[in-house]
């Protein structure tokens, strides 16, 4: 049971507990749960195919709640978009999500960079009181740099 992957998830619960990362946290917890049940070879690929889906499907969801409670309506949506902060913030929604198609892109060609995106994570959380966002954006950040940067060593 106890193996190198074992001590990286348990690495990496300690550094998410230093750093008061509750998403990581509970990830890795789960991911134990799964392991110590032995569901690990039937779990892990399913989580692995679609669970960023399932993800940006919640993070969607929670997105869209105050749509659907009658918080924001279209009065709303005109009223912030009649300053040029709005007009940021709409560019500003427009550039992450661009940037974070490309990092779903290298999440899934190359699943390895997630530790390095995650480890880059919680230094800037324990050392600088940075924000955990995810890797998601994180991963879209990293895709577009190595994008420019190809495309100048090519």
């Amino acid at each position: 049971m106890f193996n190198q992957s074992s001590l990286f998830l348990l690495i990496l619960f300690i550094l998410g507990l230093i750093g008061r990362n509750q998403p990581i946290i509970i990830a890795v917890y789960i991911l134990f749960g799964i392991q110590l049940l032995r569901m690990d070879h039937k779990v892990f690929p399913i989580l692995q195919d679609r669970g960023m889906t399932v993800g940006v499907t919640i993070i969607t969801l929670s997105v869209l709640i105050p749509i659907a409670t009658g918080e924001i309506g279209f009065k709303e949506l005109i009223d912030s978009v009649r300053n040029y902060y709005g007009w940021i913030a709409l560019g500003s929604g427009m550039f992450v999500a661009i940037v974070a198609r490309g990092g779903l892109d290298l999440l899934a060609n190359d699943p390895h960079l997630t530790t390095a995106l995650i480890m880059g994570t919680i230094i800037a959380v324990v050392l600088f009181q940075g924000v955990a966002v995810g890797p998601l954006i994180g991963a879209g950040i990293a895709y577009m740099i190595m994008q420019i940067v190809d495309f100048f060593i090519a």
